[in-house]
């Protein structure tokens, strides 16, 4: 339960830069460009640039309980043709900026069915300066439609995910509903791929998320992801050129990254004061 599998880098990007679809073929070409320079192989999908539309929704109580101790719960679904898939994807998530605390909590459900249970380093840059790099680690349960009725309130959700009950200030007549009254529209392309070296190859996307409500754009998103048998056999060398190319990818494109924030701390600040958070 607290090893590390997969690692994640993340760059938020400037909504603005995304004013039409073949934004994201210019954001690639300028990774493209940039990846030589470390010795990045870099392989775009043949139908890398094909839109996945989902719709994203997060839940909390009117006090953010969940999110003021680092736990996130969503909802995501998709769509094929314009048209939403009978199923959808649960994610319950504890994320935290300390490995041994995200380390120790369970998200394991009390519940029947399939539950695929990750342990994730996300690498994302510093809040305030480009060209750096800082953790946030996470424990993340992800259900394909579960049977739960997410405004049923709180008391019901921690019956099914008991570590919201150890962590929680959780009353039996807690609300829980839709954060912010945001229902966000995700676009993505699942973009390529790059080779590190060394066996470590991670996919890469790039998102935006948008309101959904006026078609705004609230964020744009680069994101590549590497799974590993173990943390602790990473090549050394390809581990540093990763680590290297994120740094860089902020410092020579400069005018697309966002600093200093997450998704999920956009949609919990959506026109609101400043929500507490762990990320």
């Amino acid at each position: 339960m607290d090893d590390i599998h997969y690692r994640e880098y993340k760059i938020l990007l400037r909504p603005e830069r995304f004013f039409d679809p073949h934004q994201f073929e210019v954001y690639w070409h300028k990774l493209g460009l940039i990846a030589p320079e470390f010795k990045v192989g870099v392989t775009t999908n043949k139908d890398g640039f094909k839109r996945h539309v989902r719709e994203v929704l997060f839940y909390d109580t009117p006090d953010y309980n969940l999110y003021r101790h680092a736990f996130i719960l969503r909802k995501r679904t998709f769509y094929t043709d314009g048209w939403p898939d009978p199923e959808h994807e649960l994610t319950f998530k504890f994320r935290h900026a300390d490995f041994d605390t995200a380390a120790s909590v369970d998200v394991t459900p009390h519940l029947s069915g399939t539950a695929n249970i990750k342990f994730k380093e996300e690498l994302l840059p510093l809040k305030d300066s480009l060209g750096g790099m800082r953790s946030l680690y996470s424990h993340n349960c992800v259900l394909l439609s579960p049977g739960l009725i997410l405004d049923e309130g709180l008391e019901r959700i921690s019956r099914v995910f008991p570590a919201i009950g150890e962590r929680c200030d959780s009353h039996n007549d807690d609300k829980v509903s839709l954060v912010n009254n945001l229902p966000v529209e995700e676009v993505q392309v699942n973009v390529g791929s790059f080779d590190f070296g060394h066996g470590l190859v991670a996919k890469a996307t790039i998102a935006v998320w948008r309101d959904r409500a006026t078609e705004s754009s609230i964020i744009g998103e680069f994101a590549f992801q590497a799974k590993f048998d173990r943390y602790d056999q990473l090549h050394a060398k390809a581990r540093t050129r990763s680590e290297e190319f994120f740094k860089a990818i902020q410092n020579e494109a400069p005018e697309w990254v966002q600093l200093g924030t997450t998704k999920t701390s956009l949609v919990y600040n959506f026109g609101k004061q400043l929500a507490e958070s762990h990320e």
